[in-house]
């Protein structure tokens, strides 16, 4: 097995998750397997109880698990179905040895950071690094593994102790240490100095650096190149630099240039291992795929949607869900152009209290060519969100609802065409008379950890629903899988009153009674869904959701069902039903 360690100095957030997964993605182009480790220092068990507008988002695992945003990432380049396992926290590391400890397995020892927990963090590591997480179901041959934070920090200390042995325990050859610094730009001038303190930092903790990713705004100069190669002990071409640039996925393609591959074959000694020549073709044709996937095109002409949410103050909230737009709009030839819009400033009471923001929020919804309502917790701007999708509806503007979303478009049915006008989800007003949306009763209340209904579940299209769009997306099949995240759920003793009234509950889960997707008939595309179809979206291969939905804003979602329907009796070689020739 080989390893990746990518870490970070000076400021966190500055790129080692996409550096890792596209470090990783390079190494799959060869032909090699690839799995990937997150390690969170935080003592939360996992992201399920952080908030959005602090942390970003929780993407949901295949089983469940509940973990950090990189994960998505190395999922999305990558192309892989992690475990909850693959994410590490302080707070798994500490609950493993505390509960082996009550357990005995340390009678009669001082149970201590140095041996116990940081040989806990090696032997998790080992054991995960050899899960298969990808379509071959064969172990992976390289694990990369991004310490989260940066080095230097309390409480990564216990970490970057484990990692210094683990280097050891591995052997050479076996492990690169990928560090990731930040060079800031100060009146025009490149400064280095940031970066030698870093590296000197992470030294006197015990870790080596193999390659220095320099993050910077712009190309750095060659002078300053060799400075920071100069200063920090290390070859000039072990020094990259890793610019901004258009889109995060010609990240690889710059690693690429810069010699990352060879850098990682020569360290790993990659080539005394024996590959099936299957597998070299498969990573040579994934790399001609990708290439040709994100090359910037400046003829794209942009598709504009809205994204009506509660958490816009920080992107990162949303994270999958723009990735999935993304890839959905370079599939259909076009670029993404987003506009944020805060749901609480579409309601009533931002037109008293602030009329210049209201109207503001309300011209960019009107101008979208598509509206999406993603998920959520709690009641703020509900309202707003229901505003939009009565818009969307009425307009027969094309609407995506996601978990909540779906939730607010049966509210604003029930509402608007029910003729309930205080019609609410119980998570908002658990006393009110026409609660369309409840609570789910294997829930739990009290513990709030990891007790959604999460993971991946199927849902079953229902008898009469041949005319679905969304149907038609997954290729007309009987049943489609969806990673999910929820508390609450359709009430069924509204559903036949709602179906009268024109919303249709096309999916459902295998009992009947719990509503996955709601769709307008005679509408151009108004879909909701309980599920999260954003966590499962790849570069090369959209969700079908979230691809139906950029092609009706677009105008071309005839086109792609037919497309589909076409291609589908050779479906298990392509990618969601889709060719990856076909341009739309």
């Amino acid at each position: 097995m080989k390893y990746v360690l990518v870490s970070g100095g000076v400021i966190s957030g500055i790129g080692k998750g996409i550096i890792a997964s596209s470090s990783g993605l390079l190494l799959k182009t060869t032909g090699l397997k690839v799995t990937a480790i997150k390690i969170d220092p935080y003592l939360n068990v996992d992201a399920g109880t952080l908030g959005p507008l602090e942390h970003g988002e929780c993407f949901v695992l295949k089983d469940g698990g509940e973990s950090d945003l990189d994960l998505g990432n190395y999922e999305r380049y990558l192309n892989l179905n992690l475990t909850n396992e693959n994410n590490i926290t302080t707070g798994k590391i500490y609950k493993a040895v505390i509960e082996r400890e009550r357990k005995g397995d340390y009678i009669g020892r001082t149970v201590q950071v140095v041996p116990h927990i940081t040989d806990a963090i090696q032997d998790w590591i080992q054991r995960v690094a050899k899960i298969p997480v990808d379509d071959s179901g064969e172990e992976p041959d390289v694990c990369i593994i991004e310490l989260g934070g940066t080095v230097g920090d309390i409480e990564s200390m216990p970490f970057v102790e484990a990692l210094t042995q683990f280097r050891h325990t591995v052997g050479k050859g076996n492990l690169v240490n990928i560090h990731v610094s930040y060079v800031p730009i100060i009146h025009g001038e490149e400064k280095t100095k940031p970066t030698q303190h870093a590296i000197k930092q992470m030294r006197s903790a015990g870790l080596i650096p193999d390659l220095i990713a320099c993050r910077c705004e712009r190309a750095l100069d060659e002078v300053t190149t060799k400075k920071i190669a100069r200063s920090c002990q290390v070859e000039y071409e072990q020094v990259l630099t890793v610019r901004d640039i258009e889109t995060i996925y010609q990240v690889p393609l710059l690693l690429e240039e810069q010699g990352l591959l060879d850098r990682l074959r020569e360290a790993l000694m990659l080539d005394h291992l024996s590959l099936p020549h299957t597998m070299v073709k498969r990573g040579a044709d994934l790399w001609q795929l990708w290439k040709k996937t994100v090359a910037t095109k400046p003829y794209y002409e942009p598709v504009n949607i809205a994204l009506v949410g509660k958490y816009i103050a920080l992107p990162d909230s949303y994270l999958s869900v723009v990735k999935a737009l993304e890839h959905s709009a370079m599939r259909c030839n076009r670029k993404l152009n987003l506009s944020w819009i805060d749901a609480e400033h579409l309601e009533d009471a931002t037109l008293q209290s602030d009329p210049t923001t209201y109207h503001k929020a309300w011209s960019q919804l009107t101008v979208a060519s598509g509206c999406i309502c993603p998920g959520g917790f709690g009641g703020r701007g509900v309202a707003g969100m229901v505003k939009a999708a009565k818009w969307a509806r009425e307009c027969k503007i094309p609407y995506l609802g996601i978990c909540l979303g779906m939730q607010v478009a049966v509210i604003e049915a029930a509402q608007n065409l029910c003729g309930y006008k205080d019609a609410v989800s119980e998570e908002f007003d658990a006393h009110a008379e026409h609660r369309v949306v409840i609570f789910m009763p294997e829930g739990s209340k009290e513990i709030m950890g990891g007790t959604m209904r999460l993971g991946t579940k199927t849902t079953y299209f229902q008898p009469g629903s041949e005319w679905s769009k969304l149907r038609a997306l997954y290729g007309d099949v009987n049943a489609m899988e969806e990673r999910h995240r929820h508390r609450y759920e359709v009430n069924p003793d509204y559903v036949e009153e709602l179906e009268k009234a024109g919303l249709n509950f096309i999916g459902k889960d295998e009992t009947g009674k719990r509503m996955e997707v709601v769709e307008l008939k005679d509408h151009p595309f108004f879909v909701g869904v309980q599920a999260h179809p954003e966590f499962t979206s790849r570069v090369l291969a959209p969700s079908p959701t979230y691809l139906g939905f950029v092609a009706a804003t677009i105008g071309c979602l005839d086109q792609v069902i037919q497309e589909i329907r076409q291609q589908k009796k050779h479906t298990e070689n392509l990618v969601n039903g889709v060719d990856e020739s076909v341009h739309f």
